[in-house]
């Protein structure tokens, strides 16, 4: 039987690991898998950042930007993704 050790996380690192549920789309148990994180732990993370932030009212000119600028970190990641899956393929078939 193995003793999982109990792992630290920046603020940071949580903050990005919310942040993703907002911008990707993806679906919070999805995020969780991919972390290697409990979907309780990401959940709570979630609960904490949005109790700990003051509640103001959005400008329509930010969510606009807020929209794009996500819309173009998704597409960001996804070319990024693209780029490290040929990279992996060219570097298999060289070694050949």
């Amino acid at each position: 039987m193995t003793i999982k050790q109990r792992r630290e996380f920046t603020l940071e690192f949580k903050r990005e690991a919310v942040g993703l549920l907002a911008s990707s789309g993806r679906t919070i148990r999805q995020i969780a898998g991919d972390l290697d994180l409990g979907l309780s732990t990401l959940s709570r993370w979630k609960r904490e950042q949005r109790d700990a932030e003051p509640v103001t009212t959005p400008n329509p000119d930010m969510a606009k930007e807020l929209a794009r600028l996500r819309k173009e970190n998704e597409i960001l990641r996804q070319e990024r993704d693209l780029l490290k899956k040929a990279t992996a393929f060219f570097v298999k078939e060289t070694s050949r």
